[in-house]
């Protein structure tokens, strides 16, 4: 009977146990399709819930041909917008700001402290691909700044923001172009050198349920989960800023 009953109270005890909004199990089974720079935070607020993350750019492509997304996140307007246009999500809402900084690795073997450095002979540069958000915003960083030719030295487009942090972290190359969060999450694999903003380069995230989402109330309820306090309260711990 002993055994039984510590059984049961171990039963009701792991369905106390919820995702981000305190309900059991309430995200299982929802598919979220976000931008690689929420891994962390998005499977801290809904650990049960599926996520799909990469590029902003590759998920939208991936929407566009049928993927069974609930919910999509991006780091830029851009690609939502256009969703929302054909008629494949609901209107985006901005839940997030984030920044463009430089990473280096931790050893900073090329000896980079400026983005004037980046020019110098045989530094390896690495970026997001054309059409990724972070590399959209770094080509906008430099262009505003009048220093498009150290694109010169780019030795690897990544298709997302963490391939470029890991091509960094592991020495492969000299220094990348990241978000502020992504270089905070590498701790002490790589140094961050700030990046002049200006209004092309202000990163933001929207986020809408998909039309054809097949777990709906999930979706709506993960959605306000990001927007309200619990899920602004992890955005800001993980370094995000608010919309």
């Amino acid at each position: 009977m002993r055994l039984l009953a510590g059984l049961l109270a171990a039963a009701l005890a792991a369905a106390s146990c919820g995702d981000g909004d305190g309900s059991a199990g309430s995200f299982e089974g929802l598919t979220v399709f976000a931008a690689a720079s929420l891994t962390e935070v998005f499977r801290q607020l809904a650990p049960s819930a599926t996520f799909n993350f990469a590029g902003s750019d590759e998920l939208a492509t991936q929407i566009r041909e049928g993927a069974p997304a609930d919910v999509y996140a991006a780091a830029s307007p851009r690609y939502p917008d256009e969703l929302f246009a054909e008629g494949l999500i609901d209107e985006p809402r901005v839940f997030a700001t984030n920044r463009l900084v430089l990473i280096v690795p931790a050893d900073n073997p090329a000896g980079i402290d400026s983005l004037d450095d980046l020019a110098a002979d045989e530094v390896k540069l690495v970026v997001g691909a054309e059409g990724v958000p972070v590399g959209d915003y770094a080509r906008a960083a430099l262009e505003a700044m009048d220093r498009a030719d150290v694109l010169e030295n780019v030795v690897s487009n990544e298709e997302d923001v963490k391939g470029v942090v890991g091509k960094v972290a592991t020495g492969a190359a000299d220094a990348g172009f990241v978000y502020a969060t992504d270089a905070s999450a590498a701790g002490d694999d790589v140094r961050a050198i700030e990046v002049p903003q200006d209004a092309r380069t202000v990163v933001r995230y929207p986020i809408a349920v998909a039309v054809e989402a097949e777990n709906e109330p999930q979706a709506r309820a993960f959605v306000e989960l990001v927007l309200g306090e619990e899920g602004q309260a992890a955005l800001a711990e993980a370094g995000f800023g608010r919309p």
